[in-house]
């Protein structure tokens, strides 16, 4: 059977000023608690939201009231601190009681036996938004879907960039390919790379280092199969402003939970950096790129890019672009990965990738790769770039 990629991307212009919402009127004077809300994750959301809907009441938590202090001298008149120890569930249920969403930012979620804020948040009937980046900790999340349900609240997963936005990227472009086409999609394969530590903090080089020791998992026609970590690399091209970058294979949630969900036999997740895991922290973030790649039956090719100078405040609008959508009343009672049906995780997945895609250098969905490809190709009768 004939296969060709599909590859989704869509552009917009740089923003220089965020796109502000006006959240319904209960949502409106929300609060919201970050918690790692004076780390570079948890801050920037802070931020983001704080951007995005200037009436929300923003408690920053976390361990070191000094931090706090700044940051919520940063946010302004409607935010606060909260001292907060995510392993005290005194002090996190005492949290959480105030607020009518928590999102976890207090990672790094490699090796995390527990699931000790969604289950505070179950308890005390508080919705959910967690940045987790592990294969382990989404899984024993997504565990307490019942649980959550039963309480009658929300609960978002993996709600970050990657995964997260990029996981949103890729359901839609499988739901553009069967509206669109005669196929049905064969390979789904998630492309990150980023140059620097974009300001993103300790917590993501942990990560990094953590991910290159864990076995990687990637579906083959259906089949689980373990690979090495930071193996099968490919050079693939990210489009304007970026080129042609090598990536690697890593061991992301997204992998697993796109195979299930969206039903693509064969899917994997490959990452790059620029310098090498081992010299980061030497220079400046200057792009994040989250790519989708799909292969379809019938030959269909389109592509997803979405790039960003600085990783941090990609991540904080990504976040945040979940949370208003939690607050909005676009997610059901339950626990959710991003990508599960509209109406169920996020109602109207085209709103959440604007509000995450402020400030992005190029942000292409469904578009042949012609339309993004580095060096212009000729295609039919003209040169396209």
């Amino acid at each position: 059977m004939a296969r060709s990629l599909v590859h989704l991307k869509s552009c917009c212009a740089l923003e220089t000023q965020p796109c502000r919402v006006r959240l319904p009127d209960k949502a409106r004077s929300a609060r919201v608690l970050v918690l790692g809300g004076t780390g570079r994750v948890g801050g920037s959301t802070a931020l983001a939201l704080s951007n995005l809907s200037p009436d929300l009441h923003i408690v920053v938590g976390g361990r070191n009231r000094e931090k706090g202090d700044s940051m919520v001298a940063t946010l302004g008149k409607n935010s606060a601190f909260a001292q907060v120890n995510i392993d005290d569930v005194v002090s996190l249920e005492r949290a959480l009681d105030d607020v009518d969403l928590v999102v976890h930012a207090a990672g790094p979620f490699q090796q995390v036996q527990n699931c000790n804020v969604l289950e505070a948040a179950i308890a005390t009937k508080t919705a959910y938004v967690d940045v987790c980046d592990d294969t382990h900790y989404s899984l024993l999340a997504k565990s307490f879907n019942d649980k959550a349900a039963a309480a009658n609240i929300p609960a978002i997963t993996t709600g970050g960039i990657y995964p997260g936005v990029s996981n949103v990227m890729a359901a839609e472009l499988v739901r553009a390919a069967k509206d669109e086409s005669k196929g049905e999609p064969e390979k789904l394969r998630f492309y990150y790379y980023t140059a620097g530590t974009g300001g993103a903090g300790p917590t993501i080089l942990a990560t990094s280092f953590l991910l290159l020791g864990e076995e990687v998992v990637a579906y083959l026609k259906g089949e689980e199969i373990k690979l090495k970590p930071y193996s099968g690399g490919l050079n693939i091209d990210f489009g304007k402003g970026i080129g042609k970058r090598d990536v690697f294979l890593l061991n992301l949630p997204e992998v697993r939970s796109a195979h299930e969900i969206l039903r693509v036999p064969t899917v994997s997740a490959r990452f790059g950096t620029a310098p090498f895991f081992w010299n980061w922290g030497m220079s400046a973030m200057t792009n994040l790129l989250p790519p989708v790649d799909l292969e379809c039956s019938d030959g269909r090719h389109t592509v997803a890019i979405f790039s960003h100078r600085r990783l941090s405040v990609s991540v904080g609008y990504s976040i945040a672009a979940f949370v208003l959508a939690v607050l909005e009343g676009s997610s059901q009672p339950g626990v959710w990965f991003p990508e599960e049906p509209e109406g169920i995780a996020v109602e109207a997945r085209e709103i959440l990738l604007k509000r995450a895609s402020q400030g992005t250098t190029n942000f292409v969905m469904n578009k042949p790769p012609w339309m993004v490809e580095t060096v212009p190709k000729e295609v039919g009768l003209g040169i396209y770039v």
